[in-house]
């Protein structure tokens, strides 16, 4: 088990080494490529001028003055920090072809070619996303959050939903099937993340809003050196997960809050046969004066993990809501597997929670039929106080792969409604713990 000193110090070398790029101070004013911010004009191509101009003149800041840009895809490149000014808004076009031709990206932990995600970046180093403006999805019930099958987003029997394509993309990542062969674009229902970063080097998210989400809000895919601080996501729609780190090295997730439509920050690595053929962990990830308010975990890791995820530290951080489900939420099977080792929580606040502060269950979902069992151990949680919660503690590994080493100290746990579930644990360790209800 990880020691708290030693837990301080890989937590405080992650904060140390993550640094922000640093930009040439030049600005490009979108206005003076033809943008204008009265909501209706497509700034697209103003957009796209001003980036390359950047970019060329290597590097500065794309400067969006107050007002509404209508817009489709944005595409970084390297050098370029995109800073939205107090009172700007970035409205994204609904129309499925602003966000066209078909993109690398990843769908659920598996790499497609799909619909651009609203602002992309792939293989650039030296990218930002800054200032006090809005991004605004403009995802509803009509538009986009429909394609999720789920009646309560406006899906209905007999529209299209992206569950229609999804045993397609699965056979095809299964199969091996090169990754250029499996193109979910024009006349497919694969929704588009908001912010995705592919294999780029030294990103910034600062301070910025997103709300109206199609899907995921901040995707950083295959990244090093991932800094995302005093950002604020509220958009309360299908799968609206707020920040998912997927097989990145050094992040930072600083002062941000989250109301989600899903985890508030979800760690992920890949998913099943494309997870293991990528085989690219997630490792060395600082969540820190954050708070998550809103839907199912706070902190997830899955439960696309296949490729492993390790080294994930969370500290002062506060938790809790009406519409909150877990503290911490260790989602994988035997099918997925993959692993989460070094996990550490400190000086966490939950006020209340609908379901489990720590939720690990192997059963979940298709119980034990895989031939990958996965490896989760070394978890320590360590002053943390949790008001209400159905339960402390749900952890239930396999007979042949039990969760090895979790402990919690210094924790006080006040209105549990359960017994915690336990089975399958090695080296459950309780010291100076109150209010936790265990059995099993």
């Amino acid at each position: 088990m990880t020691s708290p000193q030693e837990a301080a110090r890989q937590a405080d070398a992650i904060a140390a080494r993550v640094r922000p790029p640093v930009f040439p101070d030049r600005e490009f004013p979108v206005t003076e490529y033809g943008a204008v911010g009265d909501g209706r004009t497509d700034c697209t191509a103003a957009l796209a001028a001003a980036v390359a101009a950047c970019h060329a003149a290597g590097g500065g800041h794309v400067t969006v003055p107050a007002g509404t840009f209508a817009t489709g895809a944005i595409h970084l490149r390297s050098g370029v920090d995109l800073h939205l000014s107090a009172g700007a808004t970035l409205a994204f076009s609904r129309d499925p072809a602003a966000y066209l031709p078909p993109v690398l990206t990843r769908f659920q932990g598996v790499e497609t070619f799909g619909y651009s995600p609203f602002v992309y970046a792939h293989g650039q180093r030296n990218i930002a996303v800054t200032g006090e403006g809005v991004l605004d999805g403009r995802a509803d019930e009509t538009h986009w959050w429909d394609w999720s099958g789920q009646e309560e987003f406006g899906w209905r029997p007999g529209l299209p939903q992206q569950e229609d394509d999804w045993p397609l993309l699965w056979r095809q990542a299964e199969r091996g099937d090169p990754v250029e062969q499996r193109v979910y674009a024009t006349g497919h229902h694969f929704r588009p993340n908001f912010l995705e970063t592919y294999r780029c080097e030294n990103v910034l998210i600062r301070g910025v809003t997103f709300v109206r989400s199609p899907m995921w809000v901040m995707h950083p895919v295959l990244c090093r050196n991932v800094l995302v601080e005093n950002v604020t996501v509220d958009s309360i729609g299908p799968n609206n997960d707020g920040c998912d780190p997927e097989s990145c090295r050094d992040v930072v997730i600083r002062g941000c809050s989250f109301r989600a439509g899903d985890d508030c920050i979800a760690v992920k690595s890949g998913r099943e046969a494309d997870g293991r053929r990528v085989n690219v962990p997630s490792e060395n990830i600082l969540i820190e004066d954050c708070e998550m308010l809103h839907r199912y975990g706070a902190i997830t890791l899955g439960s696309d993990m296949t490729g492993g995820i390790r080294n994930v530290f969370a500290r002062r951080c506060r938790i809790g809501g009406p519409g909150l489900y877990f503290g911490l939420y260790i989602k994988t099977n035997s099918v997925r597997g993959g692993f989460a080792e070094n996990i550490q929580l400190d000086d966490l606040t939950v006020t209340h929670l609908t379901k489990e502060f720590l939720t690990c269950d192997f059963y979940r979902g298709e119980g034990d039929t895989g031939d990958h069992p996965p490896r989760v151990g070394d978890i320590g949680v360590r002053n943390v106080t949790v008001e209400r919660a159905r339960r402390a503690l749900l952890v239930q590994g396999y007979p042949h792969a039990p969760v090895r080493g979790l402990r919690l100290a210094d924790c006080s746990f006040g209105e549990m409604g359960e017994d915690d579930l336990l089975g399958n644990v090695e080296g459950l360790i309780l010291d100076n713990v109150s209010g936790t209800r265990t059995c099993g």
